[in-house]
């Protein structure tokens, strides 16, 4: 049930409803944040954000333009993000290596888990299948879900992500020194290490406002940002299965969108994904990093949009 609904408009003075935050709470007891805009009765959109990120990061903005394309629009916090709950359960370093290096670690939950908790929300709003969209680790949880739970999944749009196999879907080697750098403390160490590796895979055909980025950086700290949270999910991540044979057998409307700048995920995860998907869409978006700029937000959606509606075609 939607509660406490407030109302804002597209750029046409149409309006949104857009609900306060709920929760709801999952079968091993994680409670989950999630919002919604726009009206229950339009087919459902689901957004899922990528590691460490909270739902904050589906722009508002992009959130009220596919409300105006006809979607129920939900966007929610990962379990270990924002105000979800964190796990407990101590991931260290040495650990994050074994995963990457593909060894066996202790994983406190995997991208099935995770798409498990997407479900729990669309049950909660009594939605039977939804559309489905991932940015990053979202489009493998995405991916994972429409595996595992085709009947629950519509279409699927899979965002600067990759399918598991290791020799696609890389990171540049130049990145690993900040991603394997140890964070300062506290809020400021936070902005200011999130500031400054933005700037690294921000997408250089659009780039942002320094400002802006330490605004959202602090937002996305006072949310209820955790390390341990990111170090878990990571785990989950790099312990996942290739999907890409799996992936052959969706039988579903799929786009596959990827920047040709993505430092962060190898474009060549992209064309990959959408190689393994019978009948799915390769965009491929030049100086798009592994960012969504605002400009871009009316391509993305058109994709969402066109993919929604193959659905509707399908027998």
């Amino acid at each position: 049930m939607l509660t406490g609904v407030v109302s804002t408009t597209t750029p046409q003075n149409r309006p949104v409803a857009v609900s306060e935050e709920q929760f709801v709470t999952t079968s091993d007891g994680i409670d989950l944040c999630f919002q919604t805009f726009g009206d229950p009765a339009d087919e459902a959109a689901l957004l899922i954000m990528g590691l460490g990120g909270p739902m904050t990061w589906w722009d508002p903005d992009f959130c009220i333009l596919l409300a105006s394309k006809g979607f129920f629009v939900i966007r929610y916090d990962n379990r270990d993000t924002g105000k979800s709950s964190k796990v407990r359960h101590r991931i260290r370093r040495p650990d994050v290596i074994k995963a990457f290096l593909g060894r066996p670690v202790d994983a406190p939950y995997t991208l099935s888990t995770m798409g498990q908790d997407a479900l729990a929300i669309l049950d909660e709003l009594g939605i039977e299948r939804a559309h489905v969209c991932g940015v990053s680790m979202g489009g493998m949880i995405a991916q994972t879900l429409a595996i595992e739970h085709p009947d629950r999944v519509a279409s699927l749009v899979s965002i600067m992500s990759t399918t598991g196999a290791r020799q696609v879907g890389y990171q540049d080697a130049k990145l690993f020194p900040a991603l394997l750098a140890k964070r300062l403390d506290g809020r400021d160490g936070y902005v200011e290490h999130s500031a400054q590796f933005w700037k690294k895979i921000a997408s250089p055909a659009y780039p942002g406002d320094p400002a802006s980025a330490r605004i959202r950086a602090g937002e996305t700290f006072d949310r209820g940002f955790s390390a341990g949270g990111v170090m878990r999910q990571m785990v989950a991540v790099l312990s996942a299965p290739n999907r890409t044979t799996a992936l052959k057998r969706l039988r579903l409307p799929v786009a596959v969108i990827h920047g040709l700048n993505d430092r962060m995920v190898h474009v060549s995860g992209g064309r990959a994904t959408a190689r393994a998907i019978p009948g799915s869409e390769l965009v491929l978006m030049p100086g798009m990093g592994h960012d969504m700029p605002p400009a871009l937000f009316p391509q993305i959606a058109a994709v969402v949009r066109r993919t929604a509606n193959r659905a509707k075609r399908q027998p």
